[in-house]
């Protein structure tokens, strides 16, 4: 019965309620996708650098590629790419370390426009939807050449279906959207304290302290 009823609602709001369904589920995949590579993509950030920081200041650079490689998170590969153009000079290095922090952060950005389109569009489409049952409502009405107070309530509240749908899609997309962009800004914050770091751990020697 719930399915007929759920059934019945699309085929009252008409067109647009299907197109609302399919940015729904869209939206949905996303996030759950984007949900999966932030999981995998972050890391426990002080204790691979308490990890890393003790292998460098003891000298023991393969065991500091090895630490570096254990993981495929954002923090690890920008890790990975200091350690693998570990001589070059401090210049070439801050250069290097912001280039990686920008590729990272261009893969956590992936399909979040999609988000922010849909949040965006859903809202509008719903009430296309509820302008165009209005219009086709008045037309028929005029047509028939009788207005009755439940000819009007009625087609009113079934040209409705579409902004409460589009209204449901945008609400939890927008909220979805702004935690995983906060999310991002967290990383980003996160990628560039990792890279202070690996460049105080080489060029240590400017302060006093062992040199390559």
């Amino acid at each position: 019965m719930e399915v007929i009823a759920i059934l019945s609602y699309f085929e009252a709001g008409g067109a647009l309620m299907w197109v609302l369904l399919a940015l729904s589920v869209a939206a949905a995949t996303v996030v759950l996708e984007r949900l999966l590579f932030f999981f995998t993509a972050s890391t426990d950030a002080a204790g691979l650098e308490a990890r890393l920081g003790a292998a460098l200041d003891e000298g023991r650079l393969d065991d500091a590629h090895e630490i570096a490689s254990s993981s495929r998170s954002s923090l690890h590969r920008v890790f990975q790419a200091a350690l693998a153009h570990w001589w070059i000079g401090r210049e070439e290095m801050v250069l290097l370390l912001n280039q990686e922090i920008r590729r990272e952060i261009f893969r956590w950005e992936k399909r979040l426009p999609f988000l922010e389109m849909t949040a965006r569009a859903a809202p509008l489409l719903g009430l296309l939807g509820t302008v165009l049952g209005m219009v086709e409502m008045f037309s028929a009405l005029h047509e028939g050449g009788q207005v009755t107070a439940s000819a009007v309530t009625g087609g009113i509240w079934k040209a409705l279906y579409t902004t409460v749908a589009g209204l449901s899609v945008a609400i939890p997309t927008l909220f979805v959207h702004s935690m995983l962009a906060g999310r991002i800004d967290s990383e980003e914050e996160c990628l560039r304290r990792g890279a202070d770091f690996i460049i105080r751990k080489r060029f240590r020697s400017a302060n006093g302290g062992e040199g390559p």
